[in-house]
């Protein structure tokens, strides 16, 4: 089943030539005592189990129905020890630093008045809100979940592709992955020491429960819940997984309601005070008072409460000005400024188009770069040049020329690749890594993340609405990367 298997120019997760990395030795000689058809009925096992559970997210728009499990593929992404130090080191830096962006620029702007980020930057972003300006919020923290996107390029170097600071959805999946691997496939568990992921949910309720509202007695009991838009939002599933593991009730915009700037949960009991909302919606349909007033989802007046530091909401009001693909340039100056250090983990070289030089050389290169709307997520609305055909370029160069403020270009990165068994064969597919960090009075990264793979062959294109899946992640201990 290996024979066909190449990893050619890319850098491979797993093996070396034909050989597997060190890290990887125990599992590859596992994985030999199976047959053909032992993993052929583990496989089904798994996507069975997915199925059954519940394990769905929502394409919209998909012809034949909306609900999808998330393909799940066995073969483990495998993080040595000290590896791992170093992606948790570089990604309690970057969200520290991201962190004192946030605050910065909804008060006293002093990296701007320093000429590192441009103003315009700032007050053209649709998702920066004057409706928030000068907010005091608690431990003045505005990310309370980051979902952080690493690849590596073809020498095996990580790099963030992307922040995620408003609403990262995928952790229950890490947690899913993990279930089905220990049940279907039991036997690659007994000679490897995994950072476990039980217990780790915790430092997600204590970040949570930290955020005391500002105007609160410290001396009584935060009451905590996560507002969901409903059982049509694509990451529907994720919302029940962390509302039950966080011990929250789990609710929807018409279950609350503010009386005098304080926010309340409707309970058969009586109405209930409310002080955390983690919320799972987006800003605009927050409030129907001061944002979209056709919001169905939101809360009247719950911005008042927010304002007068009657309740906090998680992640803050306005986080999409850090991670708006634009801004991402200037997050490793945004390290050195804050926190006087220089960046651990790089950025991808990145390509502002507002810039008449930097955009015509863009225009003329399109063939060879990836272009993506700085405000889409999930794959859409995006160029990758060399899988492109000239009449998407084309589409793309107009697109560019018409609103330059609008897109960014990055060179084609050479994603690592990994081993993917599917349709009873091994293949290579592309992997990223996204590193969840939870933000309280400390800051904790959930050891591992959620491995995405693009197991369409050939596709670069790792996000499940556009076909992508799932791995497990293990962080191990007692064994490095190289022989």
């Amino acid at each position: 089943m290996w024979k066909l298997y190449e990893s050619g120019v890319f850098y491979d997760e797993m093996l070396d030539g034909s050989k597997p990395k060190k890290h990887y030795q125990t599992f590859y000689q596992q994985l030999q005592s199976f047959s053909e058809q032992q993993l052929y009925d583990k496989h089904h096992a798994a996507q069975s189990s997915f199925l059954r559970q519940g394990i769905t997210f929502t394409v919209y728009g998909a012809e034949g129905g909306t609900e999808r499990t998330m393909p799940f593929d066995f073969i483990p992404i495998i993080i040595p020890e000290n590896t791992w130090k170093m992606i948790e080191s570089g990604m309690k830096q970057r969200v520290k630093a991201l962190n004192h962006f946030l605050q910065d620029v909804y008060h006293a702007q002093d990296i701007v008045k320093a000429g590192i980020v441009p103003k315009a930057l700032i007050e053209n972003n649709p998702y920066y809100y004057q409706q928030v300006v000068g907010t005091n919020i608690p431990l003045q923290n505005h990310i309370f979940l980051a979902g952080i996107d690493l690849i590596r390029d073809e020498n095996g170097k990580y790099c963030v592709l992307e922040d995620n600071l408003r609403n990262p959805s995928g952790m229950s999946y890490v947690y899913q992955n993990r279930y089905v691997m220990r049940k279907i496939y039991p036997e690659f568990f007994d000679d490897y020491a995994i950072e476990r992921l039980e217990g780790q949910l915790q430092h997600l309720q204590e970040a949570l429960l930290s955020h005391r509202p500002i105007n609160m007695p410290v001396d009584e009991e935060v009451h905590a819940v996560l507002l969901t838009a409903g059982i049509y939002n694509s990451a529907y599933y994720d919302h029940v997984f962390l509302a039950k593991h966080l011990n929250i009730p789990l609710v929807e915009g018409r279950d609350l309601v503010v009386k005098e700037n304080v926010v309340y949960l409707k309970t058969i009991l009586g109405l209930k005070r409310v002080d955390v909302i983690y919320r799972r919606i987006d800003d605009d349909f927050l409030d129907p008072v001061y944002f979209r007033e056709d919001s169905m989802l939101g809360v009247p007046h719950l911005l008042d409460a927010y304002n007068k530091g009657n309740v906090a909401i998680l992640n803050a009001i306005g986080n999409g000005v850090a991670d708006d693909k634009a801004m991402y340039q200037y997050v490793p100056e945004m390290i050195r400024f804050y926190l006087k250090e220089e960046p651990i983990i790089d950025n991808v070289k990145t390509y502002l188009l507002e810039d008449d030089a930097t955009r015509e050389w863009v225009l003329t290169h399109l063939a060879e770069l990836v272009v993506k709307n700085v405000g889409a997520s999930g794959g859409y609305d995006m160029l990758i040049g060399p899988h492109s055909t000239e009449e998407e370029r084309q589409i793309f160069y107009e697109k560019i020329v018409e609103s330059p403020h609008q897109y960014i270009a990055q060179p084609t990165i050479k994603l690592s690749r990994a081993p993917a068994f599917q349709n009873g064969h091994f293949y290579p597919c592309h992997v990223d890594l996204r590193v969840f960090v939870m933000s309280g009075e400390d800051i904790y990264v959930l050891p591992g993340g959620l491995s995405r793979v693009a197991l369409k062959e050939g596709s670069l294109v790792v996000n499940s609405s556009q076909g992508g899946g799932g791995k497990d992640t293990w962080i191990v201990k007692g064994v490095g990367e190289h022989a």
